[in-house]
């Protein structure tokens, strides 16, 4: 079995074509696509997948069952489950399908088989969790079985490691290099680093076109990779100024969060532990620690958006919450961005409109907008190379364009609280250097606090000078508070 492309053409719009002049899978080959977003990946992988007709050239694929495994995979999965709850039958306690539940969707499986995968791929303590509640990480491991059960020939992973911590990708690792010895893969990313010393293939995408494909050897250490390489260092792209002036916290104001002995639960299963954290005027964190440790729970508690605030001693901005504030006080000083907010951004709007919903916290845009603003918001595109996307729909853009659009609207106000978690996820090396330039000055020119979350110390940006750790120990975690 094998699957062969030559001189062939796929329409991406009608306006947009991936063109691959030559490639090749071959039988038990571990074969990695690597390019920068929109330069087709996911295009090729679905086509792949999918068993398309090209428009034009030859194209031969001789595999019968093929598993993909994506980003877009997890957000259409978890639309689906939040239209299944959005029913006036449903009970408010239903928290939808199992993680179970997802792996064995449409086809039967004996018991003592998926017990075998699930210990394979590690997921046997949350198999009966709510899908939706699980994390990045632990949520694309349900997906990797539930490929896995359908007993594929040919296996593609695109994005597998975008959320993850260093441990939890060297298990990835490890389980691909075993699965590699019975099973074909194509694996896709956009981090150079992210590329296995094993692999037997390397393709390279760029612009909708595949520059070459050549053995790992002979890619790694062509002119053309360590080019790649090198122009990942070079990025230097300035902060657009805010359009509308920049909101202040209040005056006098020390200490801008305040959490004491704060629990959080879902059923018997305690996510915060006892926890206190207080953040003064001036500080950046970073937020560390393992998959399904609590770092989205703890961020979601200052951002005002998680319930159980409302039980817990939680200060924001020196308001005890829940004493009469409404959200929105809350939100005018915070830009946000999470991956459970990208999944869950369903408003179809532009591009130029997702930016400019920044400025009113809101998802989609629904008062008038002046020229400044508009201008404003053309600038972002522009320092994010997606000038000709501006009419373009949210949800017609590849994973990584929607990201830049959403980090873009997290910063464009210039917020006093800055909060990413996890805002370099499926970006490709240059727009990860492009952000973490954005977002360095921006602190340096502003008064905004910085609050990220990433499993990549090479993603640190400059300006961090706090770290908040999760240590495990036991069945729960301990809090470090680092200063540096």
């Amino acid at each position: 079995m094998q699957i062969q492309l030559d001189q062939v053409k796929i329409k991406i719009t009608s306006q947009q074509w991936l063109q691959i002049a030559q490639f090749k899978i071959t039988p038990l080959s571990f074969t990695v696509i690597v390019g920068h977003n929109g330069s087709g990946k996911s295009t090729l992988s679905k086509f792949i997948s999918q068993h398309q007709a090209p428009y034009s050239g030859k194209y031969s694929n001789d595999f019968k069952n093929i598993s993909l495994v994506s980003l877009a995979q997890q957000q259409i999965l978890l639309e689906q489950i939040f239209r299944d709850l959005n029913n006036d039958s449903v009970s408010p306690d239903d928290q939808g399908k199992t993680a179970r539940q997802i792996m064995l969707e449409n086809q039967s499986y004996p018991a003592e088989k998926l017990m075998q995968i699930a210990n394979m791929v590690g997921i046997t303590a949350y198999l009966d969790r709510p899908f939706k509640l699980l994390s990045t990480g632990e949520a694309r491991k349900i997906l990797l079985a539930k490929a896995l059960i359908a007993d594929p020939d040919l296996l593609i992973l695109d994005e597998p490691f975008e959320g993850l911590d260093a441990a939890s990708q060297q298990q990835w690792l490890s389980l691909l290099h075993q699965l590699k010895q019975h099973l074909t893969i194509v694996l896709v990313i956009n981090r150079l680093t992210d590329i296995p010393q094993w692999a037997d293939s390397i393709a390279l995408l760029h612009q909708c076109q595949l520059i070459t494909q050549q053995s790992a050897a002979e890619m790694l250490n062509s002119d053309i990779f360590q080019q790649l390489c090198y122009a990942e260092e070079a990025i230097t792209v300035p902060v657009p100024q805010a359009a509308m002036p920049a909101i202040k916290l209040p005056a006098n104001l020390q200490t801008i969060f305040d959490l004491q002995d704060v629990v959080v639960k879902y059923g018997e299963k305690t996510i915060l532990h006892h926890l206190n954290w207080q953040v003064k005027q001036g500080e950046h964190w970073w937020i560390k620690g393992p998959n399904g440790c609590g770092k989205s729970t703890l961020l979601s508690l200052i951002n005002g958006d998680h319930p159980q605030a409302f039980n817990n001693k939680v200060k924001l901005f020196g308001k005890q919450r829940g004493s009469g504030e409404t959200i929105w006080e809350i939100k005018q000083y915070i830009g946000f961005l999470s991956n459970h907010f990208h999944l869950d951004y369903r408003v179809n709007c532009s591009a130029l409109m997702i930016i400019i919903s920044g400025y009113f916290d809101s998802i989609g845009v629904y008062q008038h907008i002046d020229e400044n603003t508009r201008l404003n918001a053309l600038q972002w595109l522009k320092r994010i190379d997606m000038e000709k996307f501006a009419n373009a729909p949210f949800r017609s853009l590849s994973w990584g364009q929607q990201r830049l659009l959403l980090i873009a609207r997290a910063l464009v106000k210039h917020p006093p609280i800055l909060i990413l978690d996890e805002p370099l996820m499926g970006l490709d090396a240059l727009n990860r250097h492009l952000v973490l330039t954005f977002i360095d000055q921006l602190i340096t020119n502003s008064d905004t606090q910085l609050f990220f979350v990433s499993h990549h110390q090479e993603d640190q940006p400059e300006c961090i000078n706090r770290i908040f750790e999760f240590i495990p120990v036991n069945d729960t975690y301990q809090y470090k508070i680092t200063a540096i």
